[in-house]
């Protein structure tokens, strides 16, 4: 059976708040985008890491105004849940330059590879397409090959690199900018 088929997605209200930071699992870092910028085209290619320079890591939870979220016109966060339990989320907004922008996407480590992610960037982009919006758009580190494969598998292009954004952070290098244009 296709667990996507059992997955039911809610906008945020205030009784799924508590689920938010539910969604905030360790991923696993083993391997980097080498991006190159050549004819006014991004491209890039893998390095993947050696097995003990692999490693887990989990971004800090999130402390936001969640209320904000809720029934407002310019963003959204909506949850996955399978069996009350909620497995996934995507926080979006509607940003200045006529994008979607995606704050964030997870999954539950247990239920990444089922189509959770491809279910959650579906309810952003008709979310972003009532709104008129022209494409969505997000960020990576260069670090997390994973999640860049995943957005390339959904229609992203790498459209800018920037590296000085997360110069406070020592562990992270490079900014990937990913953009996703609507039809």
């Amino acid at each position: 059976m296709n667990i996507a088929e059992e997955i039911t997605i809610s906008p945020l209200n205030d009784e799924l708040i508590g689920d938010i930071n539910q969604t905030n699992d360790y991923f696993k870092v083993f391997g980097k985008v080498l991006p190159s910028f050549q004819s006014g085209k991004w491209t890039f290619e893998e390095a993947l890491f050696e097995v003990d320079e692999t490693k887990e890591i989990r971004f800090p939870d999130d402390k936001l105004d969640w209320s904000q979220y809720i029934n407002h016109e310019d963003k959204a966060l909506f949850l996955a849940y399978k069996n009350n339990n909620c497995i996934g989320q995507i926080r979006i907004i509607k940003d200045w330059n006529g994008f979607c922008y995606i704050e964030n996407i997870a999954a539950k480590k247990e239920f990444r590879g089922y189509g959770i992610g491809k279910l959650l960037l579906t309810k952003a982009e008709e979310w972003a397409k009532q709104r008129k919006l022209i494409g969505m758009s997000l960020e990576t580190q260069d670090d997390n090959l994973g999640a860049c494969r995943f957005y390339v598998k959904q229609g992203f292009i790498l459209g800018g690199v920037d590296t000085m954004k997360q110069s406070y952070n020592p562990n992270i290098e490079t900014t990937l900018y990913w953009y996703k244009l609507f039809k």
